[in-house]
């Protein structure tokens, strides 16, 4: 079995041109976007082991905020997540899955979570 190393950032909340109802295409709708990152991870990290043996964080952070497009309608939420993904794998041939959960909080009437959960693998 491969080591590998899991990034995560979780609970950015993302203003986003989405969604299929004529209430939802004319504004950004508030998003909450979790992202997970598996990286290859090599045999062992020493306390001077530098930032190019891991990625930076903010990458993750970066993928779901300025890498959108400023100005794209996505009609739905799984393009937002496969849009994150593709980012991710053009960044670093290391990244082998990328887990990207989407909430829709516009949408939630008494504090629930409704939104999906998109991984994929590198091809």
């Amino acid at each position: 079995m491969d080591d590998s190393l899991e990034l995560e950032v979780h609970d950015l909340e993302v203003p986003v041109l989405t969604g299929i109802y004529s209430e939802e295409t004319h504004l950004p709708q508030p998003l909450r976007i979790s992202i997970g990152v598996q990286l290859e991870a090599p045999a062992h990290y020493a306390p001077d082991t530098p930032l190019s043996a891991s990625k930076n964080y903010l990458d993750l952070k970066r993928a779901a905020t300025t890498a959108l497009p400023p100005g794209v309608h996505f009609t739905l939420i799984e393009g937002v997540a496969d849009h994150i993904a593709d980012t991710l794998f053009l960044q670093d041939r290391r990244v082998r899955r990328v887990t990207v959960k989407i909430v829709k909080l516009a949408i939630a009437e008494a504090g629930e979570s409704i939104g999906i959960t998109l991984v994929r693998h590198r091809r």
